[in-house]
């Protein structure tokens, strides 16, 4: 998915603590550059700075990176002859979404609803009762006109 001009990411949206691919296709890789660099680091004040080297493919430099927990991830990219692309000196940022654990139930573990064993009663009850709704609808108006007929097998 592509978040800003040129630079793409392997995902729709950045989670924490889950690993991003970021592809770039910049100024340095149009100039031909050999290497770049991704500077990178979290929140508004740029915790755990760092800098890793990016691979480059025909696709463009591309680096896997790990999101910490914070709200944002800025970064920006630099080039082996220490030039910058820093979006006009503003960065990239990019938010940070929260992991979703609600709907995570252990084996054993019990939550609000009730154990697993009780979540997977109930849900195959609503597809049960499904099924017996979709037949109503489909059947019984069929058997109230009569234009319901049995198959005979013939023998």
């Amino acid at each position: 998915m592509e978040l800003v001009k040129n630079i793409f990411f392997n995902t729709d949206k950045l989670v924490e603590n889950t690993n991003v691919k970021i592809s770039y296709t910049g100024k340095f890789f149009q100039n031909g550059s050999e290497e770049v660099f991704i500077h990178y680091g979290f929140g508004s004040d740029w915790k755990n700075v760092n800098e890793v080297k990016m691979e480059k493919t025909e696709l463009g430099f591309q680096s896997e990176i790990f999101l910490a927990e914070c709200e944002t991830f800025n970064f920006c990219f630099r080039d082996n002859n220490n030039e910058w692309d820093n979006n006009d000196n503003n960065n990239y940022i990019f938010n940070i979404e929260k992991k979703q654990n609600e709907l995570l139930v252990l084996e054993g573990e019990t939550t609000a609803l009730g154990s697993v064993k009780k979540l997977r009663r109930s849900y195959l009850w609503s597809k049960k009762i499904r099924l017996a709704v979709y037949k109503i609808i489909t059947y019984f108006p069929k058997l109230l006109s009569g234009n319901y007929k049995r198959k005979i097998s013939e023998n």
